[in-house]
């Protein structure tokens, strides 16, 4: 699916921009995710896990603006990746009723107001869908990200204790979290 571009002003007066990733700028999501990483461990990977070549990543890139059923938002400060996001539509008699969402955003960009217009981009896709629940995971810790998704309705329903075990060989238990669209 296609994002329609979109400008945003951030707390710190900037603009920014949301719109599809775009293949020529397959390197610079690459190098976004590896920073990512690296600066939280509460995202799913370490940097040297992101093993795949920028050639992979352009096909990722492709997969998402053309697939029906998801929708990539990457939001741009001063031509550089500064967060990105994605909502997946389920399919299937059972389960199209829902919608997994994710996001990414640098530290540097932190408090600036980039997942809160990233959060409001994926209810609306969501809402005009017809999505009745929108579903999404964190890592416990993250209570930034927590206080973020529990501003656009988000609650946790679930723990998975222990799912995640970091290199200081510490545990963290995942979080489930759902929104409901409609009253079910």
């Amino acid at each position: 699916m296609i994002f329609e571009e979109k400008t945003i002003t951030l707390k710190d007066g900037r603009t920014a921009s949301l719109k599809s990733p775009c293949v020529e700028d397959a390197e610079k999501l690459l190098n976004f995710i590896k920073k990512s990483c690296g600066e939280t461990d509460f995202l799913i990977r370490y940097p040297e896990e992101w093993t795949i070549t920028v050639e992979q990543e352009e096909g990722w890139v492709n997969r998402v603006r053309s697939a029906p059923d998801t929708l990539g938002i990457t939001c741009y400060v001063d031509g550089d990746v500064a967060g990105n996001c994605e909502i997946s539509f389920r399919g299937g008699i059972k389960a199209s009723h829902r919608a997994t969402i994710a996001v990414a955003i640098l530290k540097d960009y932190w408090n600036l107001g980039i997942g809160s217009a990233m959060f409001e981009e994926l209810v609306a896709a969501a809402e005009n869908r017809g999505t009745e629940i929108m579903e999404l995971d964190f890592i416990e810790g993250n209570d930034r990200a927590r206080h973020l998704y529990e501003k656009f309705g988000f609650r946790v329903v679930s723990e998975k204790p222990n799912m995640f075990k970091l290199k200081d060989g510490t545990y963290r238990s995942e979080f489930y979290m759902q929104k409901y669209l409609r009253e079910i």
